[in-house]
């Protein structure tokens, strides 16, 4: 069947975004925000991607559901998010987790997060109801994951991408039959599944689903009313696959696609390693992730920011950045930035030398510092000479040190060394 906007009908599907984590992997960084309101990119939010998946693919009837640390990522929210046309039934709604009349609970998992706000979901009528994560990286056609949904008439669609087996263990992982339709479905197994034709492989979920509206409201009212963790991953999926209409569908289909990266991109950047990685993925000279597709821009919140500044050449100092990207607002002043990324509004002064870091906004570096394989925090005042990354002990005693050698520096780590 053709991809028709009249046969796709987007406008009858509510799109539910979670982004009430937490992100305690990310330590330091989600002290203050939650995971999807986290710095990204040099310039977004880590939901900024997510949403602008939404409004590319035509799916402009969208709730974002908040609940830990949720001021920065709502005051976002209302600046950034708010120029959908209200006349055309186009909208973000945030709805804050609240108590009710009938649970006077904060969430507990991501089905009850949607149970919590079935009344809201049903009053715009809608006939699927797609249900997003709001804390990952990648770009995605909705339109083609609901021209699946339909023509396989499924209860629920699952979006799926392969992953290497033994990298599956935190991933929901999904066995389906050749059309396509899950017979099994198991959350963080430490033996996953394999595919029949790659068995190295395995076919993970992308934490993203596609409902018949009518269904998920049934289920979800069983759900709350039985003993369960009320995940979908974990407790509603599982038991779907044996009694209903579940598939799969193939990210690959409707990744966006990019001529010089051609593999699906996405990205869970819910470590900091894998945050690290995700951001320094795109200093590359051919990134994995492209930012630069008019296309599919990627919206978020327009600051008035002078452009970046380089200054100082001479023998004695020189200003430099090579293979970075340097946001608006920031200054380097006769310092070297190499295979950095820096947000807006950083400040990395003289003699200091800042390599495959990431510098969040507002940071300011001091002269004479050396920064390797870090993440400096927002608002960090480093001071002056400070050596991170040459010394792995020195690193793990006075800051957070991952097992793959990246060291985050917040400033409450720096007050503890002056203290």
């Amino acid at each position: 069947m053709p991809l028709t906007e009249s046969y796709l009908s987007p406008r009858r599907v509510l799109t539910v975004v979670l982004a009430g984590g937490r992100g305690r992997r990310l330590y330091d960084l989600t002290d203050y925000v939650s995971k999807p309101g986290l710095d990204f990119g040099g310039k977004y939010k880590i939901i900024d991607f997510t949403l602008s998946n939404c409004v590319n693919s035509g799916f402009r009837k969208i709730a974002v559901l908040t609940q830990y640390n949720s001021h920065r990522l709502i005051e976002h929210l209302a600046f950034a998010w708010s120029f959908l046309p209200g006349e055309l039934k186009e909208f973000v709604h945030i709805w804050p987790a609240q108590q009710s009349l009938n649970k006077e609970c904060w969430y507990n998992g991501t089905a009850d997060a949607v149970f919590q706000n079935l009344e809201n979901i049903r009053q715009f009528d809608p006939q699927h109801v797609l249900v997003l994560a709001g804390d990952h990286i990648y770009r995605m056609d909705y339109k083609y994951f609901l021209h699946d949904h339909l023509n396989h008439d499924a209860d629920m669609t699952i979006a799926c991408l392969e992953v290497p087996r033994l990298a599956a263990r935190g991933f929901g992982i999904a066995q389906v039959d050749a059309h396509g339709r899950i017979q099994s479905f198991v959350e963080k197994p430490q033996d996953p599944p394999g595919l029949p034709d790659h068995p190295d492989m395995a076919l993970a979920s992308m934490g993203i689903y596609l409902f018949k509206a009518g269904f998920l409201f049934t289920e979800l009212m069983k759900d709350a009313q039985a003993e369960s963790g009320h995940d979908f991953g974990h407790d509603l999926i599982p038991a779907l696959v044996r009694r209903a209409r579940v598939y799969a569908h193939r990210f690959e289909r409707s990744s966006i696609p990019n001529p010089l990266n051609p593999d699906p991109y996405w990205r869970d950047v819910g470590t900091l390693d894998s945050y690290w990685e995700a951001n320094l993925d795109l200093v590359a000279v051919q990134p994995a992730l492209n930012l630069y597709d008019p296309t599919w821009p990627i919206h978020t919140s327009l600051h008035q920011l002078p452009p970046a500044k380089i200054v100082h050449e001479g023998h004695i100092r020189q200003g430099s950045a090579v293979s970075s990207m340097v946001s608006g607002g920031c200054i380097i002043s006769g310092a070297h930035i190499r295979n950095s990324l820096l947000f807006t509004e950083s400040r990395v002064h003289s003699f200091a030398r800042i390599e495959d870091t990431v510098v969040l906004p507002g940071a300011d570096i001091g002269e004479h510092a050396r920064l390797h394989r870090a993440i400096v925090d927002t608002g960090c005042r480093v001071p002056t000479g400070l050596v991170v990354g040459e010394d792995p002990d020195d690193d793990a005693r006075r800051f957070h040190r991952t097992p793959n050698g990246v060291t985050l520096v917040s400033q409450a780590m720096l007050d503890r060394l002056n203290g």
